[in-house]
């Protein structure tokens, strides 16, 4: 198995075009943000018989770049993780423009995503698309999105992890389309998939995988911890006054985004029968 070598190290630039593993190009869109870091990854996998995985927002520089990029290649299909704006609004322009089809899930929840994606094949778990890297197949991993989907190289020991595990930080959970619980089932399934290396679709590849995974499930375990502990000492209390103590040791200014998380977090409990909802105010049971 010859995964990544260098492509973990390169610098993630906006418009240029990486060989990130033998046969798996990484092209960053041009935009940036607190969300999404440099830009949203969208990778070409194959050279000759490609799916481009995550094409990202329709900006017209990013599609033309993309088009360039596999100019007498065969498009299996343009595929998503999910369809968070972010990720796949560029999957209409660049369909029509290459005649392949568009791969994916529709959310259950449609706000905050995009509107225009319409799959023309269902991303159902263990689908096979081909390359020439490698097959590529899918894994249904709900929970950052009720639709997420990672994608699976095997050849190149590489899973495709969308925003379901991120290159710099651990992903936000927005009820209702996002469910913690589900999160944590989804991320416990990935440590059963032969791979070396993650390729998210924000920030860098990551190596470990196991080790990033367990990473993960401990942060969200401490700050499940730490909802509990604070509720302890402040139940009956409204989501806003949690908010603080249990994001403390986060900067105030992404308390807001911390917001939707900490509500996943007390949603799960809930379901659990460990926290109780009266009123808008949340209290041990």
């Amino acid at each position: 198995m010859t995964g990544p070598s260098v492509g973990a190290r390169m610098a993630l630039v906006p418009g240029d075009l990486q060989e990130v593993a033998p046969g798996v190009r990484r092209l960053v869109a041009p935009n940036p943000g607190r969300m999404t870091g440099p830009g949203t990854n969208t990778y070409l996998i194959g050279i000759h018989r490609v799916v481009i995985l995550d094409p990202g927002p329709a900006i017209d520089v990013h599609i033309d770049r993309l088009t360039e990029a596999v100019a007498g290649a065969v498009v299996e299909a343009i595929a998503v993780t999910h369809t968070h704006l972010d990720h796949s609004p560029a999957a209409g322009p660049l369909a029509r423009a290459l005649g392949a089809p568009r791969v994916g899930l529709r959310p259950r929840w449609p706000d905050h995503q995009d509107p225009g994606f319409v799959p023309d094949q269902l991303a159902i778990d263990g689908l096979v698309l081909q390359t020439d890297a490698g097959p590529l197949v899918s894994i249904e991993t709900p929970g950052h999105a009720s639709n997420h989907v990672c994608w699976w190289l095997r050849s190149l020991g590489m899973i495709f992890t969308g925003d379901h595990i991120l290159g710099t930080t651990s992903p936000v959970i927005s009820p209702p389309d996002g469910d913690l619980a589900a999160y944590l089932r989804s991320l416990e399934r990935l440590t059963t998939v032969e791979a070396t290396h993650l390729a998210p679709a924000h920030g860098p590849l990551l190596a470990e995988p196991e080790r990033v995974i367990d990473a993960l499930l401990r942060h969200r375990r401490a700050r499940e911890a730490r909802v509990l502990e604070c509720l302890s000492k402040l139940a009956p209390s409204r989501l806003d006054a949690l908010l603080v103590e249990v994001y403390r040791d986060v900067d105030h200014g992404l308390h807001d985004v911390a917001r939707h998380s900490l509500l996943a977090h007390l949603l799960k409990l809930r379901d659990e029968g460990r926290v109780l909802l009266d009123h808008e105010h949340w209290s041990l049971r």
